[in-house]
């Protein structure tokens, strides 16, 4: 194993000693992870925290194995090196998604299998890309590998407010779509026309299927499912024959019946190598924004789980584990 030599033997992390709600969350001080021959040990500046989280900590997705250490995804820089990797050295600014331990962003430290860590883009800061590689890596899926996204066709990103669905808006304009994206509440409409959606829905207010049809009168070409429910049914109505559905897996339920012609397609966006490097292109050609709606720091980590269980989050919430200054909520 290479080290820089300040790796210290113990940690700071914000665990769960049981599922149940936010105030499980609490600090401790653990062993840093080990580190094996393929592993690269993070030093966390930023954890990023989305839905995916929440499940964890309430027991939804993985049996208990205490203290568990939350946060699938976040960055940082390169502490040590597994004698196996090769590609990083040491002090390099990285980012992750901690997809086959399920978590581990939530503390001092973190050790990743090499594949699931990349390059931190130069535009990008620590903050950006601590919020970016779930939602970002799900949302590049989900236009390129589900919607095959190319240009002149006419996309709906159903509920674009999220972390995910900001990517999703931006990724598809980046490849030469036509977009609608739909709010839950007037407040986002500013914020996805700033991202470059050409028409913008409040799906409280608005008549969806007919903005839809005045963006592509002969039907959408695909669907980005980021909510579900009869919100999202009403507006099959808007699509035309062997249109696609891309849906998430365990971002709301699979929609029980389709229109004919109409396919629907649960996806992951898994962290790899080949992935990585196609999203790390997309940011090196143009930057994108990356919205944060809220900076909590890790000993508020509870109260990060709170925030994002009251909805209406705008982007992402992250948690500043390598703060040098006390870090107060940032609303955007």
């Amino acid at each position: 194993m290479r080290a820089d030599g300040a790796v210290p033997s113990f940690m700071c992390a914000a665990v769960i000693d049981a599922f149940g709600g936010p105030e499980r969350l609490v600090l401790r001080d653990l062993p840093v992870p080990p580190v094996g021959p393929n592993d690269v040990l993070i030093r966390v500046d930023t954890a990023g925290i989305g839905p995916w989280d929440l499940k964890v900590r309430r027991g939804d997705v993985i049996e208990g194995r205490f203290p568990m250490v939350l946060g699938f995804e976040g960055s940082g820089t390169v502490a040590a090196l597994g004698d196996g990797v090769r590609g990083f050295e040491l002090g390099d600014a990285v980012y992750g998604y901690a997809y086959s331990t399920l978590g581990g962003f939530y503390a001092e430290y973190a050790a990743l299998d090499a594949e699931q860590v990349a390059p931190l883009p130069a535009a990008l800061d620590f903050r950006e890309g601590g919020a970016l590689p779930v939602a970002g890596l799900t949302a590049l899926a989900g236009i390129d590998d589900v919607l095959a996204v190319r240009p002149g066709m006419s996309i709906l990103v159903f509920g674009a407010t999220g972390g995910t669905g900001v990517f999703a808006v931006q990724f598809a304009k980046r490849r030469g779509a036509r977009v609608v994206a739909t709010t839950n509440g007037g407040e986002g409409r500013e914020l996805l026309r700033r991202l470059g959606a050409d028409e913008v829905a409040d799906t409280q207010r608005d008549d969806v299927v007919a903005l839809a049809h005045k963006l592509a009168p002969h039907g959408l070409d695909g669907v980005f499912a980021l909510a579900g429910g009869s919100a999202l049914e009403r507006v099959f109505g808007a699509l035309r024959a062997g249109a696609t559905i891309a849906h998430p897996n365990g971002v709301a339920a699979f929609p029980a019946t389709l229109p004919d012609g109409v396919t629907a397609r649960g996806f992951d966006g898994r962290p790899n190598p080949t992935a990585f490097a196609r999203l790390n292109a997309l940011l090196d050609e143009a930057p994108i924004e990356i919205p944060i709606s809220a900076e909590y720091s890790l000993d508020d980590a509870a109260e990060a789980h709170r925030r994002l269980e009251r909805g209406h989050v705008f982007g992402k919430i992250v948690l500043v584990v390598d703060a040098t200054e006390d870090v107060e909520e940032k609303v955007a």
